[in-house]
């Protein structure tokens, strides 16, 4: 298959034509947030402050990458299983995210408002974090500066790699992949197996 190479921030009409199994290369800016900065998104939101950043249209990275050696932006920057972000999510995607990278399945709640509101959800190779980390071509903290590898953090990619897990329409890789790769069993036994 195919990589499909497309520029961030996605366009409405580019989230709406990918497919669960699709697989892209991500050129531009998102941002990185786990669970510590989505938490105080949410709290932002909670007590009508701005956010420090504008999330229509923008992807986040569910990643806390680590410091770079000396010359390079950061160091490894694996995914984070997203479940972590569950709690949090569906008010993101209101307020405009249209694209999630992470790890792992999401709850049928997430996956629910993804598909009110034309949202997807990309998946990163976990253990993969060095390599992943050779696609980030810049990185600069915008928010939460305390939290540390958790603090939001605005990256520039070239090729990122990654495979869309759900798309608008609730199709989902981590069901349908198991089904089409499934093995059929033998009904009758093989020869010289006991």
């Amino acid at each position: 298959m195919e990589r499909i190479h497309l520029q961030l921030p996605l366009d409405r009409k580019t989230v709406l034509s990918l497919k669960a199994g699709d697989l892209l290369s991500l050129s531009g800016v998102l941002y990185t947030a786990r669970d510590a900065a989505h938490k105080r998104l949410i709290m932002a939101l909670d007590q009508n402050e701005p956010l420090p950043l504008e999330l229509s249209g923008q992807t986040i990275y569910y990643a806390g990458p680590c410091p770079g050696r000396p010359g390079l932006p950061v160091g490894s920057a694996g995914p984070t299983t997203s479940g972590r972000m569950d709690a949090y999510a569906p008010r993101l995607i209101e307020q405009g995210l249209v694209g999630m990278i992470g790890k792992g399945a999401r709850s049928p709640a997430v996956i629910e408002v993804m598909k009110q509101y034309g949202a997807i959800y990309l998946g990163a190779t976990g253990g993969a974090g060095a390599l992943l980390a050779q696609r980030i071509k810049k990185a600069e903290v915008i928010a939460y500066d305390d939290l540390g590898a958790e603090a939001i953090r605005r990256l520039e990619v070239l090729d990122f790699p990654v495979v869309v897990l759900i798309d608008t329409q609730g199709n989902n890789l981590y069901e349908s992949g198991p089904a089409n790769w499934a093995l059929p069993v033998a009904s009758e036994p093989v020869a010289g197996v006991k």
